[in-house]
């Protein structure tokens, strides 16, 4: 079971440097993903969120800047090290036809110098530092983090601060890394057939949401992408009141703060670039997406319209996400769960894969989904009315209470362990923020998912589950030449190990 952020949707990019990529991936281990929870904006329209109220719970403590960067740090001093991550409020949802993948494409030329540190260079100045660093492109945000000794902090800021206000590469450097980003998007998506199932879904799903753009971009658009495009995109978005400074780890509060004004404070702001509603019509019967390409198993995938959590003063809505959150673990969230235990185990087995995915957060819409690999001789209708069956039966006899404490207790589990890592932490917060959430939030939700009762997810499964509001994408395997499974385990072996 995946709880799943935008953010947290992401690969890694072998290039010059490692690149984070945060692109719409399948479910663990078909997800490529690092374990999050975080919030949407709507069901049915994308608006622009509000930014947070600053406050100083859970040793967070929020300052905003005159020129309107936020800074937030979060003191942790069980080990002498910081994370430190510079997130802005831009992602491929910010842009337009034509121009997909610039968002994702401006995240790598932020590594091709400025007028006084040259291409390449940064990442080695972190490395000297003792520290190490990357970044990732989202739907919703684009990130840049470094982790390193805390007494390297200073150093490091002055880094992240020259190339977000001097950014500044050569056309030829541009061009370069373009192709980069085209290799990327070869491997990562037309070499591997669910990833092509999942942008093409995403595709159909999608009419008004700009959701339905790939993150990397579609290969015609970057094949026609300028160098001046990406400058334009940096100048209109890389504002200090359109980003935010997160710094968790064995630091002084103050000491950042002064160093952020220092660094920061003589930028100007700007006005940003309108984001217009882009609502999403009504969907008023099922969509259905196939695809023929070579690979060794068939798949299926579902993919229905839910609402997502979009704040905690409005007590219905908060619940109903709530209730999502426990309908998903309880499909897929442990050894023997009902997806696994009722489709991929027995006499009566139908899938050698199952699993249950809800994106609880996100600027534009969210979903739930069921994926499915059906067992050799299964159809794949036969698995998809089977994996729905899940959910009806749910929606009919509900849920057992002994299901609903052990979903509890992990959860619980989960929200203490993460906070072992300060890396965890910062994320979080900085996620947050670009969503326009309280930054406490992932505390916040204990509360209400606790009080999550059998009737409250029975009424959810109930609700949302209508064939109208579905969106199903079926992979037929194709025979696999030597070449093509070469590139395919090519794929594969690197995202085991940037994972």
């Amino acid at each position: 079971m995946t709880i799943r952020s935008s953010m947290f949707e992401f690969s890694l990019t072998p290039s010059s440097r490692e690149s984070t990529l945060c692109e719409g991936s399948l479910l663990a281990p078909l997800w490529v993903l690092i374990t999050g929870l975080f919030l949407s904006v709507s069901l049915w329209a994308q608006t622009a969120p509000k930014p947070p109220a600053p406050q100083t719970g859970h040793g967070i403590e929020v300052s905003t800047l005159e020129n309107g960067l936020t800074v937030v740090v979060k003191r942790d001093p069980r080990a002498p090290t910081a994370v430190h991550m510079l997130w802005v409020r831009v992602g491929s949802m910010d842009e337009v036809d034509g121009y997909s993948g610039i968002a994702h494409i401006l995240e790598h030329m932020m590594f091709k110098g400025t007028p006084s540190v040259p291409a390449g260079e940064f990442s080695r100045k972190v490395a000297a530092l003792g520290g190490r660093e990357n970044a990732f492109t989202n739907r919703d945000y684009t990130g840049f983090f470094q982790q390193i000794p805390s007494q390297q902090l200073h150093a490091v800021m002055a880094l992240e601060a020259d190339r977000f206000a001097h950014n500044e590469w050569a056309d030829a450097e541009f061009l370069h890394e373009l192709e980069v980003v085209k290799e990327e998007r070869r491997m990562r998506t037309d070499d591997q057939p669910r990833s092509q199932l999942f942008e093409q879904l995403q595709a159909a799903q999608w009419q008004a949401s700009p959701y339905r753009r790939p993150i990397i971009g579609w290969m015609s658009d970057l094949d026609a992408m300028q160098p001046q495009d990406a400058r334009n995109f940096y100048h209109a978005w890389y504002a200090p009141n359109n980003a935010v400074l997160v710094v968790v780890g064995d630091v002084d509060p103050a000491d950042v703060l002064a160093q952020a004004q220092k660094l920061y404070g003589h930028l100007s702001p700007k006005v940003l670039p309108t984001r217009r509603p882009q609502v999403e019509p009504e969907q008023k019967g099922e969509r259905q997406v196939s695809l023929k390409a070579p690979a060794e198993q068939a798949y299926v995938l579902m993919s229905w319209k839910v609402p997502g959590l979009t704040n905690f003063e409005d007590q219905v809505s908060t619940q109903e996400a709530m209730a999502l959150i426990v309908l998903s673990a309880i499909l897929d969230g442990y050894d023997g769960a009902r997806l696994d235990k009722n489709l991929t185990q027995g006499p009566h087995q139908v899938a050698l894969q199952a699993g249950s995915d809800y994106s609880l957060s996100g600027r534009g819409p969210q979903v739930f989904m069921l994926e499915g690999i059906p067992k050799k001789g299964v159809s794949m209708d036969a698995l998809k009315d089977k994996m729905k069956a899940e959910i009806e039966n749910i929606a009919k006899n509900g849920v057992s209470e002994h299901e609903l404490k052990l979903v509890k207790a992990q959860w619980v589990a989960q929200a203490v362990y993460k906070r072992d890592s300060l890396f965890n932490q910062a994320q979080e917060i900085g996620v947050y923020w670009s969503q326009g959430l309280p930054l406490d939030t992932s505390d916040r939700m204990i509360e209400p998912l606790m009080q999550v009762t059998a009737q409250e997810v029975q009424a959810v499964a109930k609700k949302y589950f209508a064939d109208e509001h579905l969106s199903t994408a079926y992979l037929w395997p194709q025979p696999l030449d030597a070449e093509t499974l070469k590139k395919q385990q090519a794929a594969k072996k690197m995202g085991d190990m940037t994972r």
